[in-house]
């Protein structure tokens, strides 16, 4: 006998929109979901699965019984199976038995459940994201923090290595305890956001959360959904945003999962040249098919909608943009004009972003991890772009990085890696990633891609991050790297966080924070970040002295700053060509002793009337070696109080 009764959610306009592609927000309708029928308190169901013969749900309430929780196929050929089934409540463990046409029976796990198990059955559980938020100011004021005139500074980082149980190293710290101790410390680093790696529930550890299965279920590893909550609304109490890594780019190929997922290729193309990606041995998204296109769009509304996130970081997008992403000739089909573009995944970016922007407006931003370069990523897509936020930076990470390995001695014959980013620095909005690819795989940690011996290495990774945060664009520094992680990232275990009672590590930690405090509160350095207003070189071909000189510059006139990089290990007396009328004082010089660097003072030792790079005036400066090095200007119209940094 059929325990199951018959119940709905959907209205005739929901099937139209899902059929049509254009539901965005299905996680209201399929799934689990306590309702009520008839004074009977109970569960919905509710399963997208067209080519199946019979689906039934099984459970803990009926000892994994194939045949005793039929649902019902609707008559409207949407290929939704739904039912109602009496007494189920909130922690009901559950699956889908799926019938196919070739006699096979797969137990599937809810591909919009809210909570899955933590276990090799890794079944879905009936759950729900009621919470009582408490970031309402937040909310109504963050299209301000989130704008592209305001500071963003994003500390990324992955939940289960960031620290752990001091007691037992092998013990993860749960989601209230990790807003503890992160919420402090991120507000005492000065940065704006955090960005976590994949919160949604995902089977192997090693993929760090990049191969997911549970694309609305915040990973059961560190609590439930509520606890995820209250780590957000504690950042967003504290002001700061959340970013979300988000991947929907493909999927693993667990027997549970959205694989063949009603016995057909349902989720993913059928032809592997497009559905399968063979780096990753997962599987793409089939982005021409309406229903999953509304999928993936309902899954980004539902992480800002019932998460409150602020953002979400859109993995891999170079693989699904391109039909020929890591593959041989004869191994990709291409497009019907030629091309390697997928049309189909450029098409499902651009409604993406057109509807988490039209539903959220400015509140939140989307960002491409886009390493090619594909064209007009983060132009509207009425001009003919993709339509995101923002674009990491990858060509300047990596040419930075580069050059940086390099002993000084040959830094000339690498200058202009430093300098050839400003050719393209306004074609997207960029955000300069130090991420966390840069510190796995053997790449070693930040600070020992640094030239030199101990002390020209932690004085060069102090340059470079004066060089990031000077830079047009947003920031995002992986952990670790704020204080000098010596190992490359493990995530297996903790940071080194015992490695802070060595006092270069102390500095290079104080420098990420003045830093911060200097781009946060110093608005020449952030509201022109996207723009040719603010940013001027003064000097970028001094190969022979590897000395590189600019200005940002605010609004205001006059709010100009001043950024000398001194890329060699010597002492330098530097001429620089300056403008009649200005006064320039240091505010900043990250061979500090202050830092742990060698205290060495960039003193400005006389002004002449005498040209100088095309400036009407010049100014000596003696450069501390190995230096990053702020002036701030004063004009006769425009005089402001020096920054002071805060006393640590």
């Amino acid at each position: 006998m059929n325990s199951v009764k018959t119940y709905t959610l959907f209205t005739e306009h929901d099937i139209y929109l899902f059929k049509e592609g254009k539901h965005y927000k299905l996680y209201e309708k399929l799934g689990s979901h306590s309702v009520e029928k008839d004074t009977h308190k109970g569960v919905y169901f509710s399963v997208w699965a067209p080519n199946a013969v019979k689906v039934s749900v099984i459970g803990d309430f009926n000892n994994w019984n194939h045949n005793d929780h039929i649902l019902f196929p609707r008559a409207d050929e949407s290929g939704i199976w739904e039912g109602f089934i009496v007494g189920l409540t909130w922690g009901t463990l559950y699956k889908y038995a799926i019938e196919t046409a070739y006699g096979e029976v797969l137990e599937k796990s809810d591909p919009y459940a809210l909570s899955w198990e933590q276990n090799i059955q890794a079944a879905s559980q009936v759950s729900t994201t009621w919470y009582e938020w408490g970031d309402k100011e937040w909310i109504e004021t963050r299209w301000k923090k989130n704008s592209f005139d305001a500071p963003i500074s994003v500390y990324e980082l992955h939940l289960g290595s960031w620290m752990r149980k001091e007691e037992d190293s092998k013990r993860f710290l749960n989601y209230r305890e990790i807003a503890r101790k992160l919420v402090p410390y991120v507000q005492e680093m000065g940065f704006t956001h955090v960005e976590f790696m994949p919160v949604m529930e995902y089977p192997y550890d090693p993929s760090w959360g990049y191969q997911i299965t549970g694309f609305y279920a915040a990973t059961s590893r560190f609590g439930a959904p509520q606890d995820l909550m209250f780590l957000i609304d504690e950042l967003h109490k504290n002001n700061i945003g959340v970013i979300l890594d988000w991947v929907p780019s493909h999927f693993p190929g667990d027997s549970n999962g959205l694989h063949r997922f009603d016995g057909s290729y349902l989720y993913e193309p059928e032809d592997s040249r497009k559905g399968f990606h063979p780096d990753w041995k997962s599987y793409i998204f089939n982005y021409g098919r309406n229903e999953v296109k509304s999928f993936l769009i309902s899954n980004a509304m539902f992480w800002f909608d019932r998460y409150h996130a602020d953002g979400l970081r859109v993995d891999a997008v170079t693989s699904m943009l391109h039909l020929d992403y890591s593959r041989n000739e004869g191994e990709w089909e291409p497009n019907i004009y030629g091309g390697n573009v997928n049309l189909e995944a450029k098409a499902f970016l651009q409604e993406f972003n057109v509807a988490v922007y039209k539903e959220f407006g400015n509140n939140i931003i989307t960002i491409a991890e886009e390493s090619s370069d594909f064209p007009m990523l983060t132009k509207p897509v009425h001009e003919g772009g993709i339509g995101f936020g923002m674009k990491w930076m990858m060509g300047w990470m990596h040419d930075t990085l580069n050059y940086f390995k390099e002993d000084p001695v040959n830094r000339k014959y690498y200058h202009h890696k430093l300098t050839f980013a400003s050719m393209y620095m306004y074609n997207e909005n960029y955000m300069m990633p130090l991420s966390h690819d840069e510190v796995v795989h053997g790449k070693s940690s930040m600070i020992y891609k640094m030239a030199g011996d101990e002390w020209q290495k932690f004085a060069n990774i102090r340059v470079l991050y004066v060089y990031m945060y000077t830079h047009p664009g947003a920031k995002l520094l992986f952990m670790g790297n704020e204080f000098g992680q010596t190992n490359e990232w493990d995530f297996t275990r903790s940071l080194d966080w015992d490695l802070l009672k060595y006092p270069v590590h102390q500095g290079l930690q104080l420098l990420v924070k003045d830093l911060n405090y200097i781009y946060r509160y110093e608005s020449a350095f952030y509201e022109n970040q996207f723009n040719k207003d603010g940013f001027e070189w003064v000097e970028a071909d001094d190969l022979n002295n590897s000395v590189y000189v600019y200005l940002r510059k605010g609004k205001k006139k006059g709010n100009v700053f001043m950024i000398i990089l001194n890329l060699t290990p010597k002492l330098i007396d530097y001429k620089i060509g300056i403008n009649a009328g200005t006064h320039w004082e240091v505010i900043f010089n990250s061979d500090d002793e202050r830092y742990k660097g060698s205290g060495v003072s960039p003193e400005i030792l006389e002004v002449q009337n005498v040209e100088w790079m095309k400036r009407p005036k010049s100014m000596r400066i003696r450069l501390p070696p190995l230096s990053g090095v702020i002036l701030k200007q004063e004009t006769e119209k425009y005089k402001e109080q020096t920054i002071k940094l805060p006393k640590r």
